[in-house]
Parts: structure tokens; C-alpha cells; sequence
């Protein structure tokens, strides 16, 4: 019988089978082993979605705040250094508000700005996040970190500056040292300087410039071919026609003979106003007197005069009764009673030939070849063909060409060009220096010598305006340097020819069109020290207005002042119709009503003295930029 090895006893091999099977303790253990890492994922997952909701709306508001100090601290900074103490109050507080202390549970928040050379804001913001089960692995708090910048720069601007450069700017404000002009120019040169250093790399920022008074000075920017070949000035030459010389009549002053004349005020009342006469008395005081003079007068010298000799008549004059003149004193017109008692007086009038010696002139509108207007004119411009505008809210175009901005001139049509400005041409018949005389619109053959502009110096031609293009500090302040006051005030053609140098439409679509792939934003920025102040004696863009009429007459029921207005209001609506913002500063003035409408609600400002000046610019600077948050 062979050897087998021997089976283990029954007992004992169920006992390992049963052993080996049954998995109640393993699951145990298991369940023991992976607590742990269960409560570190959940305990994780926790604090850690805490943590990051933390983190999320702790960069909100380090956002907010930089956002907030950079716009408290402007653009007026990159140009003066100057900075505001209140900067970093702002930006704490605007964190302070979008991150409240113990937010989410967290700790210890803190925030810290500083500010840049190139005068972004930077932020860092921390605060702790404490733990709740991921405590029980070392870990009490979650550290959060997070960084911001804000800063303000320009993208694609253009800036039109109209700036009033009448006589007026030469006066001082009250506190001021400079002139108004000499204030103007360094806040021009303060508000480049600001937009230069905050302007993005690769952006592109211009300038343009409208210096404006009597009228503008921009025929160096305009075509040949946008230029009258010819055109008739309000003018005179040379009569050669003497085979009847003219006669020259005059009156020479009363003399006393006898008899008794007393003054005295009879009455008084308001003085009337208008812009064009300002406080002024009528020649006759209608309806302010109730008797008249009785006035006997006897020529006592009758002979025929002879043509071509001097001749005088004598006359005696008696009067009796009362007579009445008008005096202005202040705003008040003073009635004087002149009371005549057998009050007699002599006088002669005296007729004298013109000497051939003597210049004869005809005064007349003289047509002038003036295609050499390059160097003959002043470098100011005649306006193009218009009309009197009795309505404006229906202003025809296709009659008013000087206010369709956008219209091209036509070569050979000269309504539709412009005319060179020629003061030594323009003669006002018939009013004489001494005062004499009145404007009139016929052919006069005299040999008076009638005013003219050039003698009135009522013919100003500012600077030269300046197109769009970008401009270094020093070209800028050469620029400035050209500035002079002088002339009234005409603000509807600063507003005219700032609205045709800005139009991106127009005159000059080809340099004012957007940058490629780039919007371009467009300013027009209009400054002022005076409200409408025109004056019948100059010559402006609308030539010798008295006697061209060509918008304005003196029988016209508007004023001259109330044409020009009237004219900028609608040139202005014209001007923000092409997506130009309109600012408009009242520089030691009080803003007309015409002039806030013109820029409208936040568009204007008033500025008392230099300080205010600067900062009307440096608001319009601020919102002219964009603010954005750059890290």
C-alpha cells in the first residue's frame, strides 16, 4: 500500500476557508483608511470655493479702488506733478465700500496703492481666508494675493480749439497776474502736456487751432481754386472827369448878435439799448415836449453865384419860444429846454469849386482782379454768398453757402468761393472823420476823404489758424507765441471755420478721416471772454457790412449782435450734427444763454480766474479719456 500525504482534519480547513471569505473586518479598516482623505476633499472644497469667491470679489474691489484714485487724481497730474492728498483716501475708500472688513469670514484684509512713473495706479490687495476642517490637517488659514492698475489715456483724438482773441483777452481777471490771453495760452500748454503723457502708444492726438475777433485768418490752407479770381470791394478811384468840378458846400458856426438864449432840464427817462448802440438818446425827444420854437431867418446876401468861384450867403436868424435837446448821462436821457428870447444870430454858408489840384474820387462797389491775393491780401478771408435769414429754424443752404460747412468751393463760380480780404481797398462813403455824414449805398464823385478801416483800425486779421495735426511741446508753444488780442468780437465765424477745419466730411475729408481700423474722437473746444460785440465800422467776413448787406442791414430787424448769434447757434447745431463734442468756457464772463445751448447740459463751464481755467481744461481732459483698468 503505497504513501499519500495525509488530508488536514475537516475542522481546521473550513475555519481558513471561512476566514479567507468573510470581508466584515477589511471593510472596516477601508472605511477607517479613507476618512481622512475624504475629509481633506470635502474640508478642501470647502475653504478652497471660499477662498476662491474671496479672491474674486477682493479683485473687484482693488479694481474699484485704483479705478477711483486714477480718475481722483486726473489728467492734470502728468503735466504738473501736482498731486492731489485726497488720491489714496479716494481709492481706499471705494475699496473699503466693495470689500467690507470680515467679509466672507476672511482676515486681516489689506490694500496698498502706488503710483507709477507713469502715473498709472498699481493696487495689491491680501487678506486671509481662515479654514474651518481643513484645520485638522496644520492648515488654519488660505492666504489670498491679488495686483491691479488703472490709468487713463486717449486713444484717437482730434481737438479743434476756437479761442477768442479779441482786444478784450488783453485785460486781467481779478486775482490774475496774466492777461486773460497770456492765462489762456499756458492752460493750452498745460492741457497738451496732459493728454501727451497719458496718451497710449501708437494712438494718435491732433490739433487744431481757430484763432478768431473781427474775423479769421485762413487763406494759407485754402486752394487757388477756392479763391475768387475777382471780386467788388466797397471802394474808390481816381474821377478824371473835371470839366465840371464837384463844389464843396459847408456851414460855418452862429455867432451871437443880440437878444438872450437859458437852459435847463425839462424832463428825463430811460435810455433805450441795443448791442450795435449800446445806451443811446433819440435825435428828437417825441412826445417829450409840447411847444416849438418860432424861428424868423432873412438871407441877406442874394446874388446868383458864379460856377467855378467861391461864393457866401449871409444869413440873420431870430428866434423866440423854446426848443428842446437830449443828453445821455449814464443810462438816464435828460430833456434840456433851450428858452429863446429875440435871440438873434448870424452864420454863412459857403460854397467852394473843387480845386484841380484837389483829389476827385469816385466812391463806388469797384470790381478788382485779385488773383495775385496771395500777396496783396491780408491772409483773412471775404465769407461766400448768403442771405438776411428772417427764420432760422429753416435755414436754406442752397442761399446761405457760408454756413453749409461741408459745401466745396467751385472753380469759376465765385458764390461758391471765398473772396481775399484787401482792407486798403475798403472805402464807408459817405461817413466823414469827424463823425459827419452817414453810410450810403450810391456812387458818390466828391473830393472827401471818407473813413476807411485801416485808418479806424477796425480791420484786425488774427493768427493764423492751424488744421488738424499732431503738435510737440515746442511747436505747440511757438504756436501760442503767435497769439495777439485784438478786434471785436464775432463769434459766429470762429464757430464756422472751427466746424469746417474739424469736419471729417468736408473741406478737408482726405486728412481728417479716421485712422485706419480706429474710430477717431472728435472735440471742438470754444473759449470766450465776451459776448457778442460787433461793430459797424469794421470790415469783416462779410465785408463793410453798412454798405455790403450781404447778411445784415441797418434797417434789418435784428441787430448786427443778434445776426451774429443767431448765426453761431445754428453753425454750432451744424458742428455737433458731425459727431463733434462741443465745449464751450466763459473766461471771466458769464455764459449767454446761446452759448450753454450751444454745448449743452455738462459741456460748459465758467471759469472766474486762470486756477478755474485749468481746471474747466483739466475736466475736459478727464472726459475725453478713457479710464480703464490696465493690469
Amino acid at each position: 500500500m503505497g504513501n499519500r500525504l495525509a488530508s488536514p482534519p475537516r475542522p481546521v480547513a473550513g475555519l481558513l476557508t471561512r476566514l479567507v471569505r468573510d470581508r466584515s473586518g477589511n471593510t472596516l479598516a477601508i472605511i477607517a483608511a479613507a476618512i481622512a482623505p475624504i475629509l481633506a476633499m470635502v474640508g478642501g472644497g470647502i475653504d478652497m470655493g471660499r477662498s476662491y469667491l474671496s479672491q474674486s470679489r477682493l479683485q473687484q474691489a482693488c479694481d474699484a479702488g485704483v479705478l477711483a484714485a486714477r480718475k481722483r487724481l486726473g489728467a492734470q497730474a502728468a503735466a504738473t506733478g501736482e498731486i492731489s492728498p485726497d488720491v489714496a483716501e479716494t481709492g481706499q475708500r471705494f475699496f473699503n465700500i466693495n470689500f467690507r472688513s470680515g467679509s466672507y469670514g476672511t482676515e486681516d484684509r489689506d490694500f496698498v496703492m502706488t503710483l507709477e512713473d507713469d502715473f498709472a495706479i498699481s493696487g495689491v490687495a491680501t487678506v486671509d481666508v481662515p479654514t474651518t476642517i481643513m484645520q485638522i490637517f496644520g492648515f488654519t488659514v488660505v492666504p489670498v494675493r491679488v495686483e491691479c492698475e488703472a490709468q487713463i489715456d486717449f486713444a484717437n483724438t482730434d481737438v479743434m480749439m476756437v479761442l477768442d482773441v479779441t482786444g478784450s483777452m488783453a485785460q486781467r481777471n481779478p486775482g490774475d497776474t496774466l492777461s486773460r490771453l497770456d492765462a489762456m495760452k499756458q492752460t493750452v500748454a498745460t492741457f497738451h502736456a496732459q493728454l501727451a503723457a497719458a496718451s497710449q502708444a501708437g494712438s494718435r492726438i491732433r490739433y487744431g487751432f481757430v484763432p478768431y475777433s473781427t474775423n479769421v485768418h485762413v487763406g494759407h490752407l485754402l486752394r487757388d481754386e477756392w479763391v475768387a479770381g475777382t471780386w467788388s470791394y466797397q471802394s474808390r478811384e481816381k474821377h478824371d472827369d473835371l470839366t465840371s468840378p464837384a463844389s464843396r458846400t459847408y456851414t460855418t458856426p452862429a455867432k451871437r448878435v443880440s437878444g438872450s438864449i437859458t437852459v435847463s432840464n425839462y424832463t428825463s427817462y430811460k435810455a433805450s439799448f441795443t448791442e450795435l448802440k449800446g445806451y443811446h438818446c433819440p435825435s428828437k425827444p417825441s412826445g417829450k415836449i409840447t411847444t416849438g420854437t418860432e424861428v424868423t431867418e432873412t438871407l441877406t446876401d442874394v446874388l446868383t453865384p458864379i460856377p467855378g468861384v467861391r461864393h457866401e450867403w449871409t444869413y440873420l436868424r431870430t428866434r423866440n419860444g423854446n426848443s428842446y435837446s437830449t443828453v445821455l448821462n449814464d443810462t438816464t436821457c435828460i430833456v434840456r429846454q433851450h428858452t429863446y428870447d429875440n435871440y438873434v444870430d448870424t452864420y454863412k454858408k459857403i460854397q467852394e469849386p473843387a480845386l484841380l489840384s484837389e483829389a476827385q474820387w469816385r466812391y463806388a462797389q469797384i470790381e478788382y482782379d485779385v488773383g495775385d491775393w496771395r500777396t496783396t491780401g491780408n491772409g483773412c478771408v471775404e465769407e461766400r454768398d448768403t442771405y438776411e435769414i428772417a427764420d432760422f429754424s429753416a435755414v436754406d443752404l442752397s442761399r446761405a453757402l457760408d454756413l453749409d460747412l461741408d459745401r466745396i468751393p467751385v472753380s469759376g463760380n465765385p458764390s461758391t468761393q471765398w473772396r481775399p480780404m484787401i482792407p486798403s481797398y475798403i472805402f464807408g462813403r459817405a461817413l466823414r472823420w469827424d463823425g459827419r455824414g452817414k453810410f450810403d449805398t450810391r456812387e458818390t464823385i466828391t473830393t472827401e476823404d471818407y473813413v476807411s478801416p485801416v485808418g479806424l483800425d477796425s480791420a484786425a486779421c488774427p493768427a493764423p489758424a492751424r488744421n488738424l495735426s499732431a503738435m510737440t511741446a515746442d511747436e505747440l508753444q511757438d504756436y501760442l507765441e503767435t497769439l495777439r488780442a485784438e478786434g471785436s468780437t464775432y463769434h459766429d465765424i470762429g464757430m464756422i471755420w472751427g466746424g469746417r477745419l474739424i469736419s471729417p466730411t468736408g473741406l478737408f475729408a482726405a486728412e481728417n478721416a479716421d485712422a485706419a481700423n480706429s474710430m477717431t474722437s472728435r472735440h471742438l473746444i470754444f473759449l470766450t471772454d465776451g459776448e457778442t460785440a460787433p461793430l459797424d465800422l469794421s470790415y469783416s467776413s462779410y465785408g463793410f457790412e453798412p454798405l455790403d448787406q450781404r447778411r445784415w442791414s441797418p434797417d434789418s430787424p435784428l441787430s448786427l449782435a443778434e445776426t451774429v448769434e443767431k448765426r453761431f447757434a445754428f453753425a454750432c447745431g451744424e458742428v455737433r450734427r458731425k459727431n463733434v463734442t462741443v465745449w464751450v468756457i466763459g473766461f471771466g464772463i458769464t455764459l449767454t444763454d446761446v452759448m450753454k445751448n450751444c454745448a449743452g447740459e455738462g459741456h460748459y463751464f465758467e471759469a472766474a480766474d486762470a486756477a478755474e481755467l485749468n481746471a474747466s481744461f483739466a475736466a475736459i481732459a478727464e472726459s475725453m479719456s478713457d479710464l480703464r483698468v490696465s493690469r
